[in-house]
């Protein structure tokens, strides 16, 4: 059985979690400067020392300082002292950087398909009938073995789509135009705030989360401070990579550590304007996970913006201080009060109030699962540095990390958007039209204008003779500079240039 990890500490009792509940969930809440950020940091370090990974989101850029040991200062050690609190066991726990932007981590990328048109019709904030379409738009892919892997490919499949609708409407339902194109706008949002450079591959194999080095669990941190200013990628890349650990892990019923712990900072975010199937979802997610081994610590100011199907899923509680100043403040009070186990010598509700920084309210499960009483404890400090890694740290992390070069370089396999733009190729009539219409997803200026079909219209010309139009040219170089404005490829245009060019030029 793995050692207990000491979180915080008060006059009477040292409290701790136990491993074996570890994957029984958790909440650490409090208002802003309260000290959330060090209890994370302090569990995280514990998590990684038993030798399990984990995995957290980095909001505010200073959580990778846990890659790097602690120094002791004379002013912590006269606050620990004050306070009858131990010194730190100094030390730093391995760390693997990533960002889903590629720039402050390994860059990490999901397929459109593995990602779902549930969780993609959050992210572009559909409504139901949009949602619908997208559904129908997915299942049309399938069935002609269209892959839908980055973003290209989903754009190419609506217009595809969209341009045939007529011929899904039997089989599929109807299929509105506007529906497609609004989802096409929520593509370009989505690709303006970078949003694009998440779908595609290598996709991150979840494996590469569940790692250990040297005996401790690899801490994994994704650069959220950029990814923040996309609020619903960032909400639903984590459930996605909540729901691909549920569904990819075996079941492995009670065990003596989790597999993995995350942590979702800002939790918030995830729930906010979610609709009631994805709230469904999240909920079924953290509520079965637990006996893959997985444990989910929820991280945010107040805890009422969790919902209540799943705040009554977290065992483990550390609570820091509230400031009731407004009406909602009030409430959250009495939720973190109410849904802690009370302590008759304490009044929590009041205590809430009354916390200094560093100083919080644990509630932990104890062996047989029953939450222990509410203490009033200050929460330990972490082993590691806190605060951020200078960006030589940063890059040395990434160099010698277990999977450096594995994600770096993009993959571009044949897909949706290549088999559909090929379809227009070989379709060779010159109008751009083949199965599927114009190259879908191609901008009009980048279109393969099927400059063969061209080419061979040309030189059937020449054998009809040459007419003048009414601008003087004659038939012949009249199609030629047309056939020159339309071809897109420069291969196209140097052949026609090369074949007829000794023919336009020699005028009797």
């Amino acid at each position: 059985m793995a050692d207990p990890i000491l979180i915080a500490k008060n006059a009477e009792h040292e409290l701790v979690l136990l491993p074996q509940m570890g994957n029984r969930h958790g909440l650490i809440t409090g208002a802003t400067g309260t000290g959330k950020t060090v209890t994370l940091q302090t569990l995280a370090q514990g998590f990684s020392r038993l030798g399990v990974p984990v995995f957290m989101a980095d909001v505010k850029g200073d959580l990778t300082g846990i890659s790097q040991a602690g120094q002791p200062s004379d002013k912590l050690r006269q606050r620990l002292a004050e306070l009858n609190l131990p010194e730190p066991a100094w030390g730093a726990c391995p760390t693997t950087l990533w960002d889903v932007f590629g720039e402050k981590g390994h860059p990490v990328r999901a397929t459109v398909s593995h990602m779902g048109p549930l969780l993609l019709s959050r992210m572009l904030e559909l409504n139901d009938t949009q949602q619908g379409v997208l559904n129908l738009v997915f299942r049309i892919a399938d069935a002609n073995g269209l892959l839908l892997l980055d973003a290209k490919d989903l754009r190419a499949m609506l217009q595809y789509v969209g341009e045939n609708a007529g011929q899904f409407t039997t089989e599929y339902g109807n299929i509105s135009a506007a529906s497609i194109g609004a989802i096409q706008r929520g593509l370009v949002a989505l690709e303006s705030q970078g949003g694009d450079v998440f779908f595609g591959e290598p996709m991150l194999n979840l494996d590469d989360f569940i790692q250990t080095e040297k005996g401790q669990g690899v801490v994994n941190i994704l650069a959220a401070d950029k990814l923040m200013n996309a609020p619903r990628l960032y909400a639903t890349f984590l459930l996605w990579m909540l729901s691909e650990l549920f569904e990819k892990l075996p079941e492995a019923g009670d065990l003596d550590k989790p597999k993995l712990v995350f942590f979702f900072d800002e939790a918030h975010l995830l729930f906010n304007d979610a609709p009631k199937a994805l709230l469904d979802k999240i909920e079924q997610v953290v509520r079965l996970v637990r006996s893959k081994g997985v444990g989910v610590y929820f991280v945010t100011q107040n805890p009422i913006d969790i919902p209540d199907t799943v705040l009554g899923q977290l065992g483990n509680r550390v609570q820091h201080a509230l400031r009731a100043f407004t009406p909602r403040d009030q409430k959250a009070v009495k939720v973190a009060a109410t849904t802690m186990r009370a302590n008759p010598g304490l009044d929590l509700e009041t205590a809430i109030g009354e916390l200094g920084v560093g100083e919080a309210l644990v509630s932990f499960l104890d062996a047989k699962g029953t939450p222990c009483v509410t203490e009033r404890a200050w929460v330990l400090a972490p082993g590691s540095r806190i605060g951020p890694a200078t960006e030589e740290e940063r890059k040395q992390l990434i160099a010698s990390s277990l999977v450096a070069g594995t994600y770096e370089k993009t993959i571009d396999r044949e897909s949706a958007y290549e088999k559909l733009r090929g379809n227009v190729v070989a379709a060779g009539n010159g109008n751009g039209k083949g199965a599927g219409g114009a190259a879908a997803g191609q901008p009009a200026g980048e279109q393969d204008s099927g400059w063969l079909g061209t080419a061979g219209e040309i030189f059937g010309t020449l054998t009809k003779g040459t007419g003048k139009t009414g601008r003087g040219d004659s038939i012949l170089e009249s199609m030629a500079k047309s056939a020159a404005r339309t071809v897109a490829s420069q291969v196209g245009r140097e052949l026609i240039r090369g074949v007829l060019g000794s023919l336009l030029g020699k005028k009797k």
